[in-house]
């Protein structure tokens, strides 16, 4: 988290899980974002079998099942979301209504609204948020 922004950092918690974030800050400064899920809109089937589930909802609504799905782990820690050929992020078309809530997992600090999602999208991961805004 203490790298470049537009960088991934990834890492593993609970001894299980991998965890995709990108940096967003200088050189030195520590932040970034927990990306917590996302919409597949390529790749289906190979997420599906990476994940072993069929239901496409569930395939990417968390961040553990999104590393998952995307065969994402400790190699992908330092890409340049810039030059990267193998991770990207894609322009949605059309506004989008974004909403905010407390954050998921977590029990100190849930009066802030850290977590951005699109409203009504399927694919935002599941939890119990203490608010939304």
């Amino acid at each position: 988290m203490f790298g470049e922004g537009g960088h991934v950092y990834v890492f593993f918690t609970y001894g299980f899980h991998w965890c995709l974030n990108f940096t967003t800050e200088e050189e030195g400064q520590p932040g970034g974002v927990l990306i917590r899920a996302l919409e597949p809109v390529e790749g289906v089937e190979e997420m599906a079998r990476n994940r072993g589930v069929s239901e496409v909802g569930r395939l990417t609504d968390g961040p553990g099942k999104l590393t998952k799905a995307l065969s994402i782990d400790g190699d992908f820690n330092g890409e340049d979301l810039v030059k990267s050929r193998r991770l990207y992020v894609l322009d949605r078309a059309g506004p989008v209504r974004v909403r905010a809530s407390s954050r998921i997992g977590i029990s100190r600090g849930r009066e802030q609204q850290w977590r951005y999602f699109v409203d009504g999208n399927p694919f935002i991961s599941k939890g119990n948020a203490s608010s939304t805004r």
